[in-house]
């Protein structure tokens, strides 16, 4: 049994332009919105494992279908939420960063330190999210079980959070699930 994570495409946001806090979060549902950039090529092993795989499964974000039916044009998936992306919290008092300008990666560095310290203001919290990658793991092997080969065309955050319980459940492979888009990354059950 195998199962393949997958981070979706590039997003096709590409304003870079540094903004205030306060637009971070308008950032946030535009980069959500917004599809993936179609390739000239893709990773042979990515190919190779969404042409083989009996199973599917992305999240119910935009770029996670988009994804998929690049990587496999007419390709029927499971879409679900339980394989989103894991959220970057707010501050609590926005007006204390009220001049601050950084780039939304910048942002997304900042929001992501605070939130493994355990901040999560209007956001799953880092615990709950790993509490939902071992159910996202559980559901699958689930399908692995069920079909043998199961790829998630997903996120790169929440990927590496499921590689992670795929481990403690046993499962061997890379020891980091790529963050790179379109990288691919398979853990194989030894049964």
């Amino acid at each position: 049994m195998e199962i393949s994570l997958i981070r979706h495409g590039k997003s096709q946001l590409i304003e870079n332009d540094k903004i205030i806090f306060a637009e971070f979060k308008k950032w946030v549902e535009k980069y959500d919105f917004n599809g993936v950039f179609e390739e000239s090529t893709y990773p042979k092993v990515t190919i190779e494992k969404v042409a083989t795989a009996k199973v599917v499964v992305t999240s119910d974000l935009k770029r996670s279908i988009i994804s998929a039916s690049l990587l496999k044009p007419k390709i029927k998936t499971i879409s679900d939420p339980l394989f989103r992306e894991t959220e970057l919290p707010t501050p609590a008092n926005p007006t204390i960063l009220f001049n601050v300008k950084l780039k939304p990666n910048n942002w997304a560095v900042i929001l992501r330190l605070l939130w493994f310290s355990g901040y999560s203001n209007e956001c799953e919290s880092f615990s709950k999210a790993k509490l939902r990658a071992k159910k996202a793991s559980q559901q699958l092997i689930e399908y692995a079980n069920e079909h043998e080969t199961v790829v998630l065309v997903g996120h790169g955050f929440f990927n590496m959070l499921i590689a992670k319980e795929l481990q403690k459940m046993g499962w061997k492979g890379k020891r980091k699930a790529g963050a790179k888009h379109w990288n691919c990354t398979t853990y194989f059950a030894l049964n």
